[in-house]
């Protein structure tokens, strides 16, 4: 795909002015990092506050009386119990127990409201109006523009524009007026830092981030700094660390399973790969998704291979880089489980040479979510 047949965010225009280093990305002409680079990004998000266009991703609303139980025949969460304001995170499935996509939800006075992954959104709008659209209205949004402000002052930058963000918490959302602008927050995002997602008017959606960026404590920042966050913060990547042939077992994504949708639970099963997934959920999976951390300051990379000190394959890494908060290389990976026991030691496949490194828990650097 040439330059010219990739799509723009309603703040091109802002990222060229600010010197952006533009990348293609899901079809879209996005900035990676600005004049500072990607770890100057990265270590002002963990200190101060950066602002990030994620207006490729998608968004739309379900609305109908029947929209949370129709939504939940495609995903294994529990989205009928979801409170007003309360958001959480889901997981479209296929008949195997894969994962077609990872998404969004939040519950609003008159709708759900879901934010998808930029590559996977018109795939997943399809999905959705074929397979619930009879039971619920599948509205998409492109007239909105998606800004993340993320960092340990996103709250003071965003408190400037209207004080009333403040009494959000972690995964939850409301209505705000932003400088003038009706707009919708959530207080969640991908960098496992405080901050917000703020769906915003596309037409409006230049003028609000040139508010922000006024702020002395904000940034902005890009796709860079975006991937090295959210992989210190132990978070998946869709097409990377998650797929269709990857289930929320092996991702180690259970978590997001909650008791009433398991075996036993009152609205158990009635998804896509229900019975695949049950069963992994009984017996455990054959592979699983792990940290990794690097013993010695070599970068491992996505696609990696991962083996035990004799050489014996045991599978593969999904996303790595040397992390600028923690110090050292760290990877996540997909293992055999029997070789998944934290401290046990693996070597990456670096240029055909053994690299040294070891299981360890997630996030590798913590999250700092504001819970209140």
């Amino acid at each position: 795909m040439s330059a010219t047949e990739l799509l723009t965010t309603p703040l091109y225009a802002l990222h060229l002015e600010l010197g952006a280093k533009m990348t293609p990305f899901a079809g879209y002409d996005m900035p990676v990092n600005y004049p500072g680079g990607i770890i100057a990004e990265h270590r002002h998000c963990r200190e101060a506050a950066s602002l990030f266009d994620v207006s490729h991703m998608g968004q739309l609303r379900l609305v109908g009386a029947d929209a949370a139980k129709a939504l939940e025949s495609l995903v294994p969460v529990d989205v009928v119990d979801l409170g007003l304001g309360k958001q959480r995170y889901a997981l479209f499935t296929n008949s195997s127990g894969g994962i077609l996509d990872d998404l969004m939800i939040t519950r609003r006075e008159n709708d759900l409201f879901l934010v998808v992954n930029a590559a996977c959104k018109h795939a997943d709008i399809k999905h959705l109006v074929t397979h619930i659209g009879h039971r619920c209205n599948v509205q998409p949004l492109p007239d909105r523009a998606l800004l993340a402000l993320q960092g340990p002052k996103a709250v003071t930058a965003l408190s400037a524009l209207n004080p009333d963000v403040a009494r959000l918490t972690f995964m939850t959302g409301d209505s705000f007026m932003l400088n003038g602008i009706d707009c919708f927050v959530t207080r969640s995002g991908y960098t496992g830092e405080d901050g917000f997602e703020i769906s915003v008017p596309a037409d409006d959606a230049e003028a609000l981030a040139r508010a922000l960026l006024a702020r002395p404590e904000v940034k902005p920042a890009g796709l860079g700094a975006r991937d090295t966050l959210r992989l210190e913060a132990g978070l998946c990547l869709y097409g990377h660390d998650i797929n269709e042939t990857t289930t929320p077992v092996e991702a180690a994504l259970t978590w997001a399973i909650q008791k009433v949708r398991r075996v036993g639970g009152a609205r158990h099963g009635g998804y896509p790969g229900a019975s695949v997934i049950d069963g992994q959920l009984a017996t455990g999976p054959v592979v699983k998704r792990v940290g990794l951390i690097g013993l010695e300051r070599v970068p491992v990379r996505e696609g990696a291979k991962i083996a035990d000190n004799r050489g014996h394959a045991l599978g593969h890494v999904t996303s790595g880089t040397l992390a600028p908060s923690v110090g050292h290389p760290i990877a996540m990976a997909y293992l055999a489980t029997n070789h998944t026991q934290l401290s046990h030691e693996v070597y990456a496949d670096v240029r055909n040479k053994p690299q040294p490194m070891r299981v360890t828990t997630m996030p590798f650097a913590p999250h700092r979510y504001f819970r209140g």
